[in-house]
């Protein structure tokens, strides 16, 4: 059995005579430099090169092309005869490096420089009356593969044994794999990691000891391991805030920390907490080295704030009413505490016949982190709107006021009032209309993106009474979504899709319901083929009546193609009924297909939708134009 250390220890190799003539030279140097010319660069020695293929091994081949300096460094620093020779040597030390990295302990590695060896005499007299390139041959020559033999683990101090078993079992090396040195090395990370996931933050390999055993082609290995203490959080501390008031910050990383036991997973959640507030650029989580003296491990938070302001829109198309087009300001820190007030403004259907068949909204938002110190979001709204659809007109001002409080880290309560008063009608004639209403919802949201998941679940359900201030009549609207999403490849490239709605009225009939609360499908963000609102009952007129329930349902096959670039194929189906139960009414398809092109903010999105089972009016197709997912 032979031993061989898994990394050389340092060594002292520079006596102090050596220094001190050292320095004297560096002292030197400058004067003799003024004295003398530096003698003119060599001119540089043309050679090509070139691992030779390995049977059997195919990938040690590209390994060793992206370590040997004889490759790499051919274009980018030209050498003369000599240098080569002296470049080529020290890539062999280096390719064997490789080969045991790769399990390959007996290997050995060749080189011919111009067919020849390049420690043969005769090399130097064949390069000076070459005439031309001079190929240069790294052959690797592998031999069996060694695998993983004894494997040892030590607990220091020896009581913590049986957290250390657990840990080993995560390593995910055992006795036969080959033996690599990134395996090793995987096999440590994990064995800390999920050390660090039992709550023992300092965690470390202590010692590593490596045999390699050339007559059993195995090498074993022998790991000390110290988990350390288990800990829990201290309260973290934040910094690096320019205009964000410190107890806020301090509050809003503590909540999912202080005093709970530590991984790297709650660790996270305190990171992200301090990133969902908007004023961040970017939040790094540091760690402390040591517990303090209550036995806790304290952390802080480095922080780098994001500009105070920001401007921006989107642009939107569809076939039947061409463009629309919304534009928002936002103050992200206004009074200190991470409040956000955006105004925004959008106009919708701009490619009707005049801007008077337009729609147009204009609302302003301010959204509070936190509601008396507790944990729970504000976001409060007031705004005006203008619309001219097919289903009907209003012109209205609307006021929310609705408190979000995160259950879980992805589970969410909401609830709060609404109020909306203006007038409503349809062909001219209006009506007027009060009505005040509270929100009550739950959303879930697993999905790996908000804009363009790959995988995950979300849903949301609401509720909303509302009760007529004008006439005393009331009803409830409740409306529940859900969507999945497939990651069939386990890379993002094809992803499967699927989405519902259902929606129901309870309370009231269908000619009971104010026309904007009731249910309609049709267009990009539910039926693609179809006129937007164009589903369900209609009146003398051919327009929309709406419904008292919905039924939504969505099947979308996302491929990525290459790079930014992907295409979808997309199935939509959705109805809309007079009665309160969901999927009374007509069943209408919708199918097509779209192209994707991923950005920074989301994929750019257009679709083609063509209807399966039209009404009486409807175009032939529809096209779509917008960013994100339709859903």
């Amino acid at each position: 059995m032979t031993s061989r250390p898994y990394s050389a220890r340092r060594r002292r190799t520079t006596a102090p005579g050596a220094v001190a003539a050292l320095a004297v030279l560096l002292w030197a140097a400058p004067l003799r430099a003024e004295d003398t010319p530096d003698p003119p660069d060599p001119p540089p020695f043309p050679y090509t090169a070139e691992i030779a293929p390995v049977e059997g091994a195919e990938g040690l081949a590209a390994i060793a092309a992206a370590v040997a300096q004889t490759l790499t460094l051919r274009e980018r620093a030209p050498t003369d005869a000599p240098g080569l020779i002296g470049r080529v040597r020290a890539d062999l030390p280096r390719l064997q490096e490789v080969l045991r990295a790769e399990g390959y302990w007996g290997g050995e590695v060749r080189a011919t420089i111009a067919g020849l060896a390049p420690d043969d005499p005769a090399l130097p007299a064949l390069l000076q009356a070459a005439r031309g390139p001079v190929a240069v041959v790294l052959t690797l020559i592998p031999g069996p593969r060694y695998a993983i033999g004894r494997i040892a683990i030590a607990a220091e101090p020896p009581e913590a044994a049986p957290i250390v078993r657990a840990a080993a079992a995560a390593s995910g090396l055992a006795e036969g794999d080959p033996a690599r040195a990134e395996a090793v090395l995987a096999a440590e990370t994990a064995m800390r990691d999920a050390l660090r996931r039992e709550a023992h933050p300092l965690a470390a390999i202590a010692g590593r000891e490596i045999w390699v055993d050339h007559d059993r082609r195995a090498m074993d290995i022998a790991w000390r391991v110290a988990p350390g203490p288990r800990a829990r959080f201290a309260a973290p501390e934040v910094t690096g805030q320019v205009r964000t008031r410190a107890g806020l910050l301090r509050r809003t990383a503590a909540r999912p920390m202080e005093g709970r036991d530590y991984s790297p997973a709650t660790l996270e959640r305190g990171r992200r907490a301090l990133l969902a507030l908007g004023v961040f650029e970017s939040v790094r989580a540091e760690p402390a080295g040591a517990l303090d003296a209550e036995g806790r491990l304290p952390v802080t938070f480095h922080v780098s704030e994001r500009p105070l302001r920001a401007i921006g829109g989107s642009l939107a198309w569809e076939t039947n009413f061409g463009l629309a087009a919304s534009l928002f300001w936002e103050h992200r820190n206004l009074f200190g505490g991470a409040e956000r007030l955006r105004l925004e403004a959008e106009g919708a259907r701009l490619g009707q016949s005049s801007f008077e068949n337009a729609t147009w909204r204009a609302f302003a938002t301010l959204t509070l982190p936190e509601i008396w110190r507790m944990d729970a979001r504000l976001t409060a709204r007031i705004g005006a709107v203008r619309e001219r659809l097919d289903a009907y007109d209003r012109d209205a001002i609307l006021a929310s006021a609705l408190a979000e409080r995160a259950l879980t880290e992805r589970l969410a309560i909401q609830g709060g009032p609404v109020y909306e008063e203006g007038r409503i009608g349809r062909y001219g004639e209006f009506q007027d209309f009060s009505l005040l209403g509270f929100v009550t919802g739950l959303r879930y949201d697993g999905t790996t993106s908000l804009l363009d998941p790959s995988s995950g679940v979300r849903a949301s359900i609401t509720a909303t009474p509302f009760w007529s201030v004008r006439d005393g009549t009331s009803f409830t609207r409740v409306l529940a979504t859900g969507s999945t999403y497939l990651d069939l490849t386990g890379d993002a490239r094809s992803v499967l899709a699927l989405r519902g709605a259902l929606g129901a009225t309870l309370g009231a009939t269908r000619d009971e319901i104010p026309l904007d609360k009731r249910f309609y499908a049709g267009g990009g963000g539910s039926v693609r083929g179809y006129t937007f609102q164009s589903i369900g009952p209609r009146d003398a007129g051919n327009r929309p009546l709406g419904g008292a329930s919905l039924l939504e349902l969505s099947v979308e096959w996302r491929q990525r193609i290459s790079g930014p670039w992907g295409a979808v194929a997309f199935l939509d189906a959705g109805s809309v009924g007079e009665e309160s139960y969901p999927g009374n009414g007509d069943l209408r398809v919708g199918v097509g297909a779209g192209l994707r092109y991923a950005t920074a903010i989301g994929p750019i999105r257009v679709d083609i939708g063509v209807p399966l089972n039209r009404q009486r009016g409807d175009s032939a197709y529809a096209l779509y134009v917008g960013i994100g997912q339709a859903f």
